[in-house]
């Protein structure tokens, strides 16, 4: 990542670049030194606290308690299921020694001799190792429902990288579940797409269509997923959520048993589902311009940044003691900034949180001081206006919350227009070439659903929940069809 004379590349130019402008200009990430990873850099790890402390709340608000299991995962333990493997091999990171040793050169090299008798994986998921647990927990039940969530790094080898969007290490929470019945897995796998949903919606002012993925989609090892897809501004889907009805798959291979209340032994019926710093990828590609980084104002880490402006003159003193004022009436904690900094001119300040993508800017300088107002600047809209301080407080806290739902706005508005239903063939490689999101009729053929990727780069994002029941004709089959699915190109 590297941005040429701190410019940032314009959408249009070149959304990939942009993309990486973007971040770097806003001091979020950086490349790690293995090939694959990133260093999350303090401001970057903050967006992710927000989210994390709100999610968190979430999911504990439904029941569910976090606990943490190994990184490190028998190899033994994924041959137990089938598809889940199948689903996993080629990104799995296997460790085989346990100790290293300096060769007669003085080169550190792996000891041979401390090979390891089986293989561990570095986790992909944790389904496998929960489910041991689980398999030790549960024997009645009166031990059910188990609700676990862990938040945790996992390791998925990727070939083509990039940072939040896709790495070889990255963080997340993983929910895990066992119920006595398959309504209990039902609800509970709806339940928490809904969580994630409206998370989604009410924080990161980000707008999704929700829908069940195709088999070929789905999460290896589950019975069906349940999916987040949101439009980013080039056009092309992220999948921000995913929530899984295993069914009992994982139960048989794990041997996980209860009691029942007629004293029958039952396998349990599991969900699992997840969120992950993708997320903040989605922030960026949702809500950002050319200036650089735009965050909504529940999830930034700083929602206010007071800017004095200093002359060097008697007047400075009179002006820093208004931003304490101000700092104390705002009441926003340690997310109000206050940029005093005297080896920066204001030019320079004002670009770089514009960069970092603060929703509300204050300038106050000695013209302000002798009027009582602030210059209070919007980073989403970029404008201006000038505000009494006795009012501050109030016009604050109303544009915050204007800002968050102008974001959204802004997303809705941008996914709908750019949305299309169409019922043939040249139509739907128009669209999709076009950036567009395309409901398509599709006959449930995977073989179909194969030839359109290869052809167009689309693939089956979802089928939407709200899809009304309708008779068509496969789009490309010409085969008959009852619903739509959801094609985009993705990420």
């Amino acid at each position: 990542m590297s941005t040429k004379n701190n410019q940032i590349s314009t959408r249009k130019e070149n959304y990939s670049q942009w993309y990486l402008d973007i971040i770097e200009a806003a001091d979020l990430a950086e490349y790690g030194p293995v090939k694959g990873t990133m260093v999350i850099k303090p401001y970057g790890y903050a967006i992710w606290e927000n989210i994390q402390s709100v999610l968190n709340a979430e999911i504990k608000a439904t029941g569910h308690k976090n606990a943490y299991f190994p990184l490190l995962i028998p190899k033994s333990f994924f041959s137990k299921e089938a598809s889940h493997v199948d689903g996993f091999a080629k990104e799995c990171a296997v460790v085989t020694h346990y100790r290293l040793k300096n060769n007669q050169k003085g080169e550190i090299v792996v000891d041979e001799s401390a090979k390891l008798e089986e293989e561990l994986i570095i986790r992909p998921t944790s389904e496998t190792i929960i489910n041991h647990s689980f398999s030790q927990w549960i024997s009645s039940w009166r031990d059910l429902p188990v609700l676990i969530n862990q938040w945790a790094n996992v390791l998925r080898w990727e070939m083509r990288t990039r940072p939040f969007l896709r790495t070889s290490e990255f963080l997340w929470q993983e929910g895990h579940t066992a119920h006595a019945t398959e309504k209990e897995a039902e609800i509970e796998a709806q339940k928490m797409l809904n969580v994630y949903q409206n998370f989604v919606r009410d924080f990161l002012a980000m707008s999704v269509v929700s829908g069940k993925k195709s088999e070929s989609e789905k999460f290896a090892g589950a019975i069906y997923t349940y999916t987040l897809e949101a439009m980013m501004q080039d056009g092309k889907s992220l999948q921000l959520a995913t929530s899984h009805q295993l069914g009992q798959n994982f139960a048989k291979a794990f041997d996980i048993q209860f009691v029942d209340k007629e004293n029958k032994k039952q396998y349990v019926w599991q969900t699992s589902w997840g969120m992950s710093t993708r997320s903040i990828g989605g922030l960026i590609m949702t809500h950002s311009d050319d200036h650089g980084l735009v965050l909504p104002p529940k999830i930034a880490p700083i929602q206010v940044v007071v800017v004095p402006i200093l002359k060097g003159d008697t007047n400075d003193k009179k002006i820093l003691k208004l931003v304490k004022k101000i700092q104390s009436v705002l009441k926003l904690k340690d997310r109000l900034e206050i940029d005093d900094r005297e080896n920066l001119s204001m030019g320079m300040k004002f670009n770089i949180w514009e960069k970092k993508g603060v929703p509300i800017r204050i300038e106050l300088g000695a013209k302000e001081l002798e009027q009582n107002v602030v210059v209070l600047a919007r980073r989403d809209t970029k404008e201006k206006k000038i505000v009494d301080i006795d009012n501050l407080a109030k016009v604050v806290k109303d544009t915050l919350v204007d800002i968050q739902t102008n974001l959204l706005h802004k997303a809705e508005q941008h996914r709908l227009k750019n949305t299309k239903s169409v019922d043939n063939w040249d139509d739907f490689k128009k669209a999709i070439e076009n950036g567009y999101f395309v409901l398509a009729h599709w006959s449930g053929d995977p073989k179909v659903e194969e030839i359109i990727k290869k052809e167009t780069g689309a693939t089956i994002r979802c089928l939407p929940f709200d899809a009304k029941i309708e008779n068509g004709t496969c789009v490309y089959s010409q085969k008959p069809s009852t619903q739509r699915a959801l094609f985009a190109k993705t990420y």
